[in-house]
């Protein structure tokens, strides 16, 4: 099954132009090394109706799996997990779960990621962390599940 992706960054800083970002071109190039196509990026700001609409549109645009990296710590604008559960049928906790896991044995600040899973109309969102390292290493760390959920979450019938 050739997966769709879409990649958002959410940033206030980046939105803005006011950097470069990283983890948005990251994730791109993790995910085509995978084996993924992707469809579609944005980079919006840390603002709970624009990532969900952004979310809603890459959906409708056939991406099965959707990507985010930023707003997943514990600053006042970090609103994704927020922006995410509002606007989701199902939460998949294992994948959080894993991801702070994983990472705790590469840094004890992972402790405070709410890195999460969720299916959003038909699509598995996957919120990263929006250090470009943290993005990419907590990506291969659930990467394994992603093909299944994608495929159950799009109504496609597996035979797993």
């Amino acid at each position: 099954m050739q997966i769709q992706a879409g990649i958002i960054t959410i940033s206030d800083r980046a939105s803005a132009g006011d950097y470069d970002d990283l983890g948005g071109p990251a994730l791109k190039q993790a995910a085509q090394k995978i084996g993924w196509q992707v469809l579609a990026e944005a980079i919006v700001p840390d603002e709970m109706v624009r990532i969900q609409e952004t979310i809603r549109s890459f959906a409708r645009q056939g991406c099965g799996l959707i990507l985010t990296t930023g707003g997943t710590g514990i600053s006042p604008r970090d609103v994704t997990p927020e922006a995410i559960r509002a606007i989701m049928r199902v939460e998949l906790p294992g994948f959080g779960e894993v991801m702070r896991a994983e990472s705790m044995n590469i840094t004890p600040n992972a402790i405070l990621s709410r890195n999460l899973a969720a299916v959003v109309d038909q699509a598995l969102v996957i919120a990263l962390p929006g250090k470009p390292s943290g993005a990419v290493e907590c990506l291969s760390f659930v990467q394994g599940a992603i093909p299944h959920g994608v495929a159950v979450a799009q109504g496609t019938p597996t035979s797993c």
